[in-house]
């Protein structure tokens, strides 16, 4: 029988970049553009509201925070007397918003961005349309020193969105959402990422040949994947996966992954086999094991990713599964 997650909060637009820190959890609200931290008790503190709406989070290891600005193109330090300063400009670097973040331990930062407007394209056309030839614009992860400056690039990815780092730090784990697989990078001494491969293919080979192929057997399949892109329908289906947050289960080998094209969270194996799903009440955009005990899978939901209709209903949720 499929377990699923109980509701812990809501009422936020959409609750993403969860982070444990201190004993509490934090996230960002991308709708609203401000960051919160929850104790587990009543509701959630709002710690600060970011110009260009708050994206990934992460620390310094002095405490200061990091957060990203998806629309500003920038990553801005919240200092020990909260000024809000900048940390670095990707403007030139990025060609959409900027998205999830990962700060290692020695405070580097490694940035995502969308590669294009995401949310503008799809409310004019289904998400199987991205994938008619050319196909959807790739972007790099921005490597960043621990000052801000720029470490360098990864070769460009399929919307780099959610990040883990291994436990000997050799090696990070991106998901690219609109490639439906996982990622693996080895990290290099100086902190820049290289030679990219498989973790995980969470599509089958074949549906991914055909919603690529530039033919009739390609717009085929994009039209029928269209159809099915119904909610109604979309939740009935067991695959494929698109990864948004991903963590690390409490065995440290497997891999959480938030489906956010349907409610659910799905642990996996490197390889891409499925080894429990979690039914979450909305599409789900972030997963986190954490908790005072750290056995606890946290997941953030939401009636609709786009921020501006996301904002007006407020019906982002974050649920909450003792594992």
């Amino acid at each position: 029988m499929q377990r699923a997650a109980v509701l812990a909060l809501s009422g936020l637009g959409v609750p993403e970049s969860l982070r444990w820190h201190e004993g509490a959890l934090w996230f960002s609200d991308l709708a609203h553009g401000t960051v919160h931290r929850w104790d587990g008790r009543g509701e959630p503190e709002t710690v600060l509201k970011v110009p260009g709406r708050a994206g990934g989070l992460g620390w310094l290891p002095d405490g200061r925070l990091l957060v990203a600005s998806m629309d500003e193109g920038r990553v801005y330090r919240l200092e020990a007397d909260n000024a809000l300063v900048e940390h670095a400009d990707l403007r030139h670097l990025v060609g959409g918003p900027v998205n999830d973040m990962l700060v290692d331990l020695q405070g580097r930062a490694y940035v995502g961005n969308f590669g294009f407007d995401y949310h503008a394209f799809s409310r004019k056309h289904p998400n199987s349309l991205l994938y008619a030839p050319p196909g959807p614009p790739k972007a790099p992860i921005a490597c960043l020193a621990p000052d801000g400056s720029l470490l360098g690039l990864t070769e460009p990815l399929l919307f780099p969105n959610g990040t883990l780092l291994t436990a000997d730090g050799t090696a990070l784990v991106v998901a690219e959402t609109l490639a439906m697989r996982l990622t693996r990078l080895s990290v290099n001494a100086d902190g820049t990422l290289a030679d990219p491969r498989p973790w995980a293919a969470l599509i089958s080979p074949i549906l991914w040949r055909l919603v690529n192929h530039p033919g009739l057997p390609g717009r085929i399949t994009r039209r029928i994947s269209a159809l099915l892109d119904h909610p109604s329908l979309a939740k009935r289906s067991a695959a494929p996966v698109a990864p948004d947050g991903i963590a690390w289960d409490i065995d440290g080998e497997t891999i959480w992954v938030a489906n956010a094209l349907r409610g659910e969270c799905v642990r996996v194996a490197e390889g891409g086999r499925v080894l429990n799903r979690v039914a979450t009440s909305q599409h789900t955009l972030s997963c986190l094991v954490a908790g005072h005990d750290g056995r606890t899978l946290f997941a953030a939901t939401v009636p609709t990713d786009d921020p501006v209709r996301a904002a007006a209903l407020n019906g982002g949720r974050i649920e909450m599964l003792r594992l």
